[in-house]
């Protein structure tokens, strides 16, 4: 089957390409465009692991067919540096040590991104409802929400 042309933005870049109707949007960033951040976990959009936002809100980009984001507006883990400098919630997960195998860190980032946009001054439960749909398997989640608490207290004070 011949593909379809679709057009979106990613990462602040046009892109218009043609896909196969049955590839998944994380197939496209991680094959087609060389954006690995975005993770494979479990392939039924339970894990979060392949979070992206699409329109500024988290999506599994492991169930969306590529087709269906058309027309979006899609920022990946790798487009949140700007100007060489990572984007607050990344630098607060290296200084509150987030992360120990690091495999979800891309969902729960992309996650906390979105989250904090609405919710900059969230309280630690808060952040666990908004986190609540991304797994870690390390058990790392009492580093997780300090980093995007620490992340929030961080955006706040650049305003």
């Amino acid at each position: 089957m011949s593909g379809l042309e679709i057009a979106v933005t990613i990462n602040g870049k046009a892109c218009v390409m043609q896909v196969d109707p049955d590839r998944t949007l994380l197939d496209i960033l991680r094959e087609d465009c060389d954006l690995t951040g975005a993770k494979y976990g479990c392939g039924m959009a339970q894990c979060g692991a392949c979070t992206v936002l699409v329109n500024g809100a988290p999506a599994r980009a492991c169930v969306l067919r590529a087709v269906h984001a058309d027309g979006s507006d899609i920022q990946t883990l790798e487009g949140l540096i700007t100007d060489g400098e990572v984007h607050h919630v990344q630098a607060a997960f290296v200084e509150m040590e987030g992360a120990q195998c690091g495999y979800c860190m891309n969902g729960m980032i992309m996650t906390a991104v979105a989250f904090l946009r609405r919710h900059p001054d969230p309280s630690a439960h808060d952040v666990k409802q908004a986190l609540r749909h991304n797994l870690c398997r390390c058990g790392t989640h009492t580093e997780i929400v300090a980093s995007v608490l620490r992340a929030a207290q961080l955006m706040r004070a650049d305003k």
